[in-house]
């Protein structure tokens, strides 16, 4: 897994159901998205400016979607970079492990919903570039 690169991560288009009162998206655990959700966070009220993420994870998986506005996820492998642009509720972004992220640009109001394979565990972070490519290079 170490060796996961750009080619992993991929953009999962999901379900879209299409209502005159409104649009519904489910997710079911396996089935739209390659694992099991065992958390979910999001992100909102982010500053102007300001970037989130600045991380890898060893063991844990996620998918990112923009439930509201829009913000860029920049993905690094320690070799390329890939800046993928999220503006869409049915719309994910599936990160396996070992993959540097940095979340930014986030309009106004934005609101990122991140589910996770697994638990907060900090000692599943890794917060510095420098250990990243060390690790990577490996």
């Amino acid at each position: 897994m170490k060796n996961n690169t750009l080619n992993k991560c991929e953009i999962i288009k999901l379900v879209k159901i299409e209502n005159l009162k409104g649009n519904l998206t489910p997710v079911y655990n396996k089935i739209h998205i390659p694992f099991e959700v065992k958390r979910l966070y999001y992100l909102y009220d982010v500053p102007g400016g300001a970037t989130r993420g600045g991380h890898a994870h060893i063991g844990l998986e996620q998918l990112i979607v923009s439930v509201m506005g829009s913000f860029d996820v920049v993905l690094d492998d320690g070799r390329s970079k890939r800046k993928f642009t999220l503006n869409r509720a049915y719309i994910g972004l599936y990160i396996p492990q070992y993959i540097w992220r940095e979340l930014e640009n986030f309009s106004s109001g934005a609101i990122c919903l991140v589910l996770a394979s697994e638990f907060y565990k900090e000692s599943d972070y890794i917060r510095d570039y420098n250990e990243f490519l060390q690790i990577k290079i490996k």
